[in-house]
Order: structure tokens, then C-alpha cells, then sequence
């Protein structure tokens, strides 16, 4: 009995760490989104800055990282 109990605590718990990394992760992926080209930066009526930052200026994509 004692070690059904051990048992179902440590499924428990590995269980409850893995809910928690894939938290993490998903909100990791939100956060890097933020990526337009060149091309579609202009398309969104914006200009590409690519000196120092490397962002997009105005537009739909104002603000995102030019890759």
C-alpha cells in the first residue's frame, strides 16, 4: 500500500513538471513572434532600419525584427 502511495506521489509530480515546462516553453514562443522581412515590412506601408537595430518603422509591422 505504502508504495502505491509513493508511486502515484512521484506520477503526481512528474506530471505537474511537465504541465510547467510546457507553460514556459508556449510562453517563450509568443514572445519571439515578433519577426517580418524587409519586403513585408514595406508592404505594411513601413521601412525597414537596417543599421543598428534592424527593426521596421511604421506601418503594420512598426516595431518588429527584420530576419
Amino acid at each position: 500500500m505504502r508504495i502505491r502511495r509513493i508511486l502515484a506521489a512521484g506520477i503526481a509530480t512528474a506530471a505537474l513538471a511537465g504541465l510547467g515546462l510546457t507553460g514556459a516553453a508556449t510562453a517563450t514562443a509568443q514572445d519571439d513572434f515578433n519577426y517580418t522581412t524587409a519586403a513585408k515590412c514595406r508592404e505594411g506601408g513601413g521601412e525597414p532600419y537596417l543599421h543598428n537595430t534592424v527593426k521596421c518603422w511604421g506601418g503594420k509591422y512598426d516595431g518588429y525584427t527584420i530576419d
